[in-house]
């Protein structure tokens, strides 16, 4: 199983041709894909119809859907946030502290296109998928 961030999402949806979308296209006809319920909102909010929002929800729902927030991981964030502003590095995103803290807590890699997981990945052991097959 591996996480699939909202950004290689994005970038699917608006028809990108790169390396963490042709990693995501191999990996589509598999079961092996979770798509957390934070992810799932970023990427509805970013379309600009409710028809569009719907396709695009029913095709994120062929994946299994997982709950990322509770009290645990939000407590977890919070300390590798604070772990990696005492290295000098300052992630931009909560919700990207959440969605790498939810995937190191339960060991399951991420496939991303996002710098604000490269350093937990460099400190906190954050599993990166690897965007070439």
């Amino acid at each position: 199983m591996i996480v699939v961030d909202s950004s290689v999402w994005i970038d699917f949806l608006n028809g990108r041709d790169a390396v963490h979308i042709q990693r995501l296209l191999a990996m589509l006809s598999a079961d092996e894909i979770i798509v957390g319920d934070l992810m799932l909102c970023e990427v509805l909010q970013g379309l600009e119809s409710e028809r569009a929002a719907r396709d695009v929800e029913g095709l994120l729902r062929r994946f299994q859907i997982v709950p990322m927030v509770s009290d645990t991981t939000a407590v977890a964030a919070a300390r590798n946030y604070r772990s990696l502003r005492r290295r000098g590095v300052t992630v931009r995103k909560t919700i990207d502290m959440l969605i790498g803290t939810w995937c190191i807590e339960n060991r399951v890699p991420l496939l991303h296109n996002d710098n604000d997981f490269r350093p937990m990945v460099q400190h906190l052991g954050l599993i990166e998928v690897p965007a070439t097959a």
